[in-house]
């Protein structure tokens, strides 16, 4: 009779396995979680999701988030205590069926993030299995909710409608996504629906009648996350960034948040300049993206 990982299987996972990513995500040694618990579900969905089985209990998974066409991320990585010894292992085999899954799907890159490069415990595990470093972030934080200016009055702010038949404002954020970000920051419309459902803040802003830009936090306990702004590059200069940033920064006011912490490219010079108007202070550690092509 085969033993050890020959006598297991990985296969993919599905919404119905919810109750078993959920138990490994509180007990699990070696975790990485770039989502909310409330998303769960509909990752599992979604987006394809590997997972190491032996008879019906899951041992481990890995994760993917975002697919938007060619480009996707490791959304979640976890093993159960009783296999921590073989972590590594059991990474390279969800790793390997997960990336023809995403293939067959049309990626053709896989992409991970951290927020410390020097903290990461997966970074260097990555970087020994063809990940590559792709980009470096800056870290972001804020101790209080004041903002320089209140931004252009005309700036109408409404919550996301996704609702109607035609879509509702999803095209109109696609089409924001798509001038403002290169590929891997773009959000797909799966995506979106699920920020909706699960982000306590989502709003777009309006000028003249037309959707221009957008914005959504999220909250954990006293911390607050600015996760998203854009603008659509139309309507630069006419006050729409700030009008949005305002606005959530009376958001956090009235969540009560002691802390509010935001992630950007190093080099997208603009944002950060508004973040540092606007009371952010930037930190030393650096955060990072990894890619590997599928």
């Amino acid at each position: 009779m085969p033993s050890g990982l020959e006598r297991e299987r990985v296969r993919l996972l599905t919404g119905a396995d919810l109750p078993l990513v959920e138990r490994l995500l509180r007990t699990s040694e070696y975790v990485y979680q770039r989502f909310t618990l409330a998303e769960l579900q509909l990752l599992l969905q979604q987006y394809p999701a590997a997972g190491f089985v032996r008879d019906v209990s899951l041992h481990g998974f890995l994760l993917s988030q975002v697919l938007n066409p060619s480009t996707a991320w490791i959304g979640g990585f976890g093993v159960s205590w009783s296999e921590s010894r073989r972590y590594l292992a059991i990474l390279d085999l969800l790793l390997d069926h997960l990336s023809d899954s995403l293939r067959t799907r049309g990626a053709c890159f896989l992409y991970y993030s951290g927020n410390d490069m020097t903290q990461d415990w997966l970074r260097d595990i990555l970087l020994a299995r063809a990940f590559e470093q792709y980009r470096y972030l800056f870290s972001y934080d804020k101790f209080d909710y004041g903002v320089p200016s209140q931004g252009n009055p005309a700036v109408r702010l409404r919550p996301v409608d996704f609702r109607r038949d035609d879509g509702g404002d999803m095209a109109a954020l696609l089409a924001i996504e798509a001038a403002c970000f290169e590929e891997l920051w773009r959000y797909d419309d799966v995506a979106f629906t699920m920020i909706a459902t699960t982000h306590p803040y989502f709003v777009v802003a309006e000028l003249d009648g037309k959707i221009v830009g957008y914005q959504f936090n999220a909250l954990d306990g006293d911390a607050g996350y600015f996760i998203r702004i854009a603008v659509h590059p139309s309507a630069g200069g006419h006050g729409v960034g700030t009008r949005l940033l305002a606005e959530a920064m009376r958001f956090f006011a009235r969540a009560h948040v002691t802390r509010i912490m935001l992630n950007t490219q190093d080099d997208n010079a603009r944002a950060h300049r508004l973040y540092e108007q606007c009371g952010f202070i930037r930190l030393p550690q650096r955060g990072f993206v990894l890619r590997r092509q599928l």
